[in-house]
């Protein structure tokens, strides 16, 4: 079942188109990720399905209900939707424990709070107050207000920001842990190997058009890109580019008496077809 319906959505700024006829799908319980480099669209496309801007023209469904819609069912909409933003701007004379028990009294089904607060590993800071957090501390406090909620869909907009490598493979965790229990993500970030490592399908957006919508592992024909074989000989680095990089190896066997000397074996990581599509853009 879908959860997000996006039809020819548009919405231009004056002259500016800044989405330009997007259309776009995601199913439910799914992690999809919003790729696209600055100014590309995605962070408007992303504000239009959660009901923070109007568009200009096309059709658009969220959890069956039009987020533009401002009269009856604007406010069960509200309760069944989580945003963690770029940033915000809280109370900081409140504590942890604190604001995050306020937040959750704004929903009929909240988690736990304090469940809430040991996820997002804040749990030795929560009578801190939230003004003497720590850059990455409060970017998990962020994340802790947009789960508190129990939403069946999640908007996270560059939710690792300032987070430590530990703290942000410790953040992927918790959103599998959301999604195996059903909660629908919609990420957009600028860490390809965080979608890599969380998306079951990615859409790529460059001058409000969708690029392409795929699995991380197909995306632009990456599963069958050509493999990259290095290695070094009399102390210069060779490469080649193959469909068959056995048959290679196999050849520069024969070459060398013993280990063949700084051997590696790749193919096109997600960030190398990412910049190729935007690149072929421009």
């Amino acid at each position: 079942m879908s959860v997000i319906e996006v039809r020819n959505l548009h919405k231009n700024y004056g002259s500016l188109q800044a989405v330009d006829g997007v259309d776009l799908t995601i199913e439910r319980g799914e992690i999809f990720a919003i790729l696209g480099p600055n100014g590309a669209g995605k962070t408007t496309t992303v504000e239009i399905l959660e009901g923070f801007r109007t568009r200009n023209s096309g059709e658009v469904k969220v959890l069956d209900f039009d987020p533009q819609f401002k009269g009856k069912g604007a406010r069960d909409f509200r309760d069944r939707i989580g945003i963690v933003l770029q940033a915000t701007s809280d109370a900081g004379d409140l504590t942890v424990a604190e604001t995050i028990h306020h937040y959750a009294g704004y929903y009929s089904d909240p988690r736990d709070a304090n469940e809430v607060i040991e996820a997002i590993g804040l749990g030795d800071k929560k009578k801190e107050l939230v003004h003497t957090l720590s850059g990455g501390q409060r970017r998990r406090l962020d994340v802790g207000l947009g789960i508190v909620g129990n939403p069946e869909l999640l908007f996270l907009d560059e939710p690792t920001t300032g987070f430590d490598p530990e703290a942000r493979h410790d953040f992927w965790d918790l959103i599998r842990g959301l999604r195996d229990l059903g909660t629908t993500i919609v990420l957009t970030t600028h860490y390809l190997e965080e979608a890599e490592a969380l998306a079951d399908r990615v859409a790529v957006i460059n001058r409000g058009k969708i690029l392409e919508i795929g699995t991380p592992a197909n995306l632009g024909d990456r599963a069958t890109s050509l493999a990259r074989v290095q290695w070094e000989s009399a102390g210069i680095m060779h490469e080649q580019f193959t469909d068959k990089p056995t048959a290679a190896i196999a050849k520069l066997m024969h070459e060398f008496d013993e280990e063949i000397p700084k051997l590696t074996v790749s193919r096109a990581t997600l960030e190398d077809i990412y910049l190729k599509m935007i690149e072929e853009e421009r």
